[in-house]
């Protein structure tokens, strides 16, 4: 190597990890480094284990609905294909051009979100109106919890320095959190708003906002909850009624009670061991959503508490290796990345699970990489792809 590559070669190690590069993020299909492979090991393994699942919780109700029982799956089965492959196109792409692109990526979750307001435009199921229709049937509300992490990554690396101040620490944050909760309330989608809530204070977490702001956080929560709890009649009608259902779902289990009813129905008929794989006794349309957002109730009948375990087990063997990408990223907004998308899949495990064994309120949030639905698990891989893709060029460095 020549006296002025070594030169050049120390310039370039010699550089802030938060300083621009010169010409601004480059895309780069990285030959640099390898991915982290348990990440990717583990996010394979639950999508396996999430596809069997799948097909056994869906095919009573799809040959009633569909006339087939493999209909969910098969097109289940696509939407898995689709997502590892935008998994690894994503991970071989630096992750730096996501900082370019953020504000209009979160500009175009916020117009995204205003057209579903719109009657006629947005389309309405079960009473809630969270889908737009572009060709293909999505929903803005998981593009936009995306868009927050990427966009609250770029401002936090953007702001450093200044975090600690309201002005640059608290104000822009809360008004992108403002704009997008009462969109989302608008829906209404409460789970998607609580996550996005949730998300946005780990990522300020992160970046080093005063903590004296999340003791006032903790204590608004806790008036709310209270007050939620001792008077659900100040919610809407429909919320109300879930409140109520969660206090205590057997004193109505015909009604608002049936759901959350059925589901502890099916996770205390599978005890320890499981009624075995495809013998769920629930899933012949008594536990409705069976198939997405309460497969994990499915799962615990026919896998039992042994086979749940593993499962949670390996999502938290997940989500510990996505923390430990994220520690060991060498620049902030990589780490962010990592963290936030991290935070974000550790959030919709933890809810889902929690309202599926009613510790939680029903809010509709589905299980990742288990639920059917396409929006949500294409997304979740193109996260999961960001990660690696951080993964990748941390080792890349470390050459």
């Amino acid at each position: 190597m020549s006296v002025f590559s070594k030169a050049k070669k120390r310039s370039a190690m010699s550089r802030l990890p938060d300083e621009p590069q010169s010409g601004g993020p480059q895309v780069i299909i990285s030959e640099r480094g390898l991915i982290d492979l348990p990440f990717l090991i583990l996010t394979l393994l639950l999508l396996l284990i999430g596809m069997v699942m799948m097909f056994s919780a869906s095919y009573a109700r799809a040959y009633m609905e569909e006339g087939t029982s493999s209909y969910y799956f098969v097109r289940h089965a696509g939407f898995v294909l689709g997502g590892i492959a935008i998994m690894v196109v994503v991970s071989m792409v630096n992750h730096e051009i996501l900082r370019l692109f953020s504000f209009w990526i979160m500009a175009l979750a916020v117009v995204l979100l205003i057209m579903v307001a719109i009657p006629g435009i947005g389309i309405k199921e079960g009473g809630a109106r969270r889908w737009l229709y572009l060709g293909v049937g999505f929903q803005p509300s998981e593009i936009a919890k995306a868009a927050v992490v990427i966009y609250f990554a770029a401002l936090i690396v953007k702001f450093k320095g200044k975090m600690a101040t309201f002005r640059y620490g608290i104000l822009p944050f809360a008004c992108i959190l403002g704009v997008v909760s009462i969109l989302l309330l608008l829906e209404p989608h409460l789970s998607g708003t609580v996550i996005i809530l949730c998300t946005g204070a780990a990522m300020l977490w992160l970046g080093g906002v005063q903590k004296r702001w999340f003791a006032l956080l903790v204590g608004l929560v806790g008036l709310v909850v209270y007050l939620v709890i001792k008077y659900p009649d100040l919610l809407a009608e429909y919320a109300g009624a879930r409140i109520t259902a969660w206090l205590d779902p057997f004193s109505d289990p015909g009604d608002t009670g049936y759901q959350i009813t059925q589901s502890l129905y099916a996770i205390g008929s599978g005890g320890l061991p499981g009624l075995g794989l495809g013998k769920s006794r629930q899933k012949y349309l008594y536990l409705p959503e069976e198939h997405n957002d309460y497969i994990f109730s499915i799962i615990c009948e026919e896998l039992g508490f042994i086979g749940a375990m593993v499962i949670l087990l390996l999502f938290a063997l997940l989500i510990i290796r996505g923390y430990w990408i994220a520690m060991r990223a060498t620049d902030r907004f990589g780490a962010l990345l990592a963290a936030g998308f991290t935070t974000l899949l550790a959030l919709q495990v933890f809810f889902n699970i929690g309202v599926v064994t009613n510790f939680l309120p029903a809010t509709g949030i589905s299980l990742p990489f288990f639920s059917y639905g396409g929006t949500a698990l294409l997304i979740q891989m193109a996260e999961m792809g960001v990660i690696l893709s951080v993964s990748r060029q941390n080792k890349a460095k470390l050459k």
